[in-house]
């Protein structure tokens, strides 16, 4: 039997009919039609924001908490501009997300109406395929497909713009009984042949590494990636997006590759004659320059999406197809070369890699000026708060600090905008997971800057009782820019310094405790390393509210290791005067 009902209510229905729990998002005049019926759902949540980017970070905070997608909702023009950054920040880091758009009447759609932008346009290259939907009928149909479309394959962002005429014409609602998408069949299992290929190739190597990437956690595959690994002894290099995937107390995980990566996990891919590349896209971040990039090594790059493969790095065995799919693949096949007699000998490499990990280890200097460290406030907080909880990292030192300090050991407990890299994503993202997985503490770790951008967050999150903890390293100015003005411009340092922490008189600006008091959360400050452990632990022990902490830390503390930008990995520089080396002997 089929029911007669406006578009708007059809919106909602079809929400409830995929499983949707929650939203995020901020009426107005288009999209208002909808938070009407809305209003009644009971089975949808419908959580009020403060900016529109806000709710696009929230759904994907949500996304990584729960591996569903996403939901935000905004209004038309202005309301879903707004959204564009987040949309952008989904579609570089591949979470699956839909947001809901507003539109002006369709009879008005092209003539410049109040609060009328073509998001459907503006969208198009950040999104994994958006909808313009101006037929009440349509309604079903499409909702079914974005859900489909952002969460299979390689998971993305993807848009349903609908004309408010559209949410309030009516028509009976029909669910569809199944989804017609011509032309969208992703492939997910691999094809035997190479992946038999793949194995042939590890066994024959003599300095293989496994490069996993963001793809790996998007495929839930953290478990068949330890069994190869352990299957094979091959090392281990975990990217910015896929810290947590293979855990960092195994012996065989070398560490975070990339422009701030660890000496021995940047020295692997450099000198290594085999990458395995899953789920990974050889991002600039990650190969340095890239004609100088791992020049000795063959490469077997396994990826859903098959216009990465190639892309950047020619690979001499394409995989395409499902991470989980592959490396449970890959384990059968590898098995079966094993037991043939056919197994890699890597004693001389991993000979190389401890050496490289025990003369370059992750490390800092404790500031000069007795100030606080803002490594040791970050190191000090993943040993306090421990590996269960889930850390949302916003852009910039403390994202590289919070990679580099905390040790990850369950997949999805590092979040962070890597591709994009969003200030301002650390708090509304730390909101939305905390939303999706209310039972585990979830701490934002935040600079100065990115707090700025996005703290009236803080509201939503006091008033609908979603306690999340943020720790503000407030080094008082836009750290990462500093250090590349010290380093690339001769210390000029413009229009880098915040004023958020105090210099030569007790100035702040803003007071990150009053503001946080003001939002009615728990405020609190901690300037000497001897009341760090006791400042966590009080946060800890607050559960009935969101907690901010003002850790006040030194303004001249840099990220090490460091890939210049533009230059070669073989450049990499430990310290600020010191280069490792990379000589392997056989």
């Amino acid at each position: 039997m089929t029911e007669q009902m406006t578009g708007a209510q059809s919106l909602i229905r079809s929400l409830e009919q995929v499983g949707v729990d929650t939203v995020f998002g901020i009426p107005g005049g288009a999209i208002l039609p909808a938070y009407d019926p809305l209003y009644d759902s009971a089975k949808v949540r419908h959580i009020l924001m403060r900016h529109e980017q806000g709710a696009g970070h929230a759904a994907e905070g949500y996304a990584y908490a729960t591996g569903r997608p996403g939901v935000c909702m905004a209004t038309s023009g202005p309301g879903a501009t707004n959204l564009v950054t987040p949309l952008a920040d989904a579609h570089m880091d591949s979470v699956p997300m839909v947001a809901i758009t507003g539109q002006v009447a369709s009879p008005m759609i092209g003539t410049d109406a109040f609060q009328e932008a073509d998001i459907c346009g503006i969208t198009m290259p950040i999104t994994k395929h958006n909808f313009l939907v101006k037929d009440v009928r349509e309604i079903p149909r499409i909702v079914a497909e974005a859900f489909h479309i952002a969460s299979s394959g390689r998971p993305g962002p993807v848009l349903v713009d609908i004309s408010k005429d559209a949410l309030q014409s009516s028509a009976e609602f029909v669910w569809p009984e199944r989804l017609e998408l011509p032309g969208y069949r992703p492939v997910t299992k691999p094809h035997g042949k190479q992946v038999r290929e793949a194995a042939r190739m590890i066994a024959e190597a003599r300095r293989p590494v496994f490069y996993v990437g963001g793809g790996v956690l998007r495929a839930g595959a953290s478990a068949e990636l330890r069994v190869l690994a352990e299957l094979t002894g091959a090392p281990v290099v975990s990217t910015l997006m896929a810290r947590g995937v293979f855990p960092d107390s195994h012996p065989q995980s070398v560490g975070m590759p990339g422009m701030h990566g660890d000496v021995a996990a940047v020295g692997a891919l450099q000198k290594a004659d085999l990458i395995v590349a899953l789920g990974a896209r050889f991002d600039d971040r990650v190969t340095g320059r890239l004609d100088s990039f791992a020049p000795d090594a063959k490469i077997v790059h396994a990826d859903i999406d098959p216009a990465e493969i190639s892309k950047n790095r020619h690979a001499d065995v394409p995989i395409v197809g499902d991470c989980r799919e592959v490396l449970a693949d890959l384990v059968v096949a590898v098995r079966a070369d094993q037991e043939k007699g056919r197994q890699g000998d890597y004693a001389a490499w991993w000979q190389h890699l401890n050496r490289l990990r025990t003369t370059y280890p992750k490390g800092y200097e404790a500031p000069e000026d007795g100030s606080l460290s803002p490594q040791a406030v970050i190191e000090r907080l993943g040993k306090v708060v421990g590996p269960e909880a889930t850390y949302v990292a916003g852009v910039g030192q403390h994202q590289m600090w919070a990679a580099q300090f905390i040790d990850y050991e369950r997949p999805g407990s590092f979040v962070n905008s890597g591709g994009l890299g969003t200030m301002g994503f650390s708090v509304p993202a730390a909101l939305g997971a905390k939303a999706g997985d209310p039972d585990r503490t979830v701490w934002s770790v935040d600079g100065d800057g990115c707090f700025q951008m996005t703290n009236q967050e803080l509201a939503t999150c006091a008033i609908e009782g979603i306690p999340i903890k943020v720790a503000v390293v407030n080094n008082g100015n836009l750290g990462m820019v500093r250090q590349w003005q010290t380093l690339f411009y001769e210390g000029r340092y413009s229009n880098t310094d915040l004023q958020t922490s105090p210099r030569d008189e007790k100035v702040r600006i803003p007071d990150f405790v009053r503001l946080a008091e003001a939002y009615g959360c728990v405020g609190l400050r901690c300037e000497r390393a001897e009341d760090i452990d006791a400042t966590i632990e009080k946060a800890m022990a607050v559960d009935d509210a969101p907690v901010v902490v003002d850790f006040t830390v030194n303004h001249d503390a840099m990220v090490w290791p460091m890939v210049g930008p533009g230059v070669s990995n073989d450049n990499i520089q430990y310290a600020r005067d010191m280069a490792p080396s990379w000589e392997h002997e056989d």
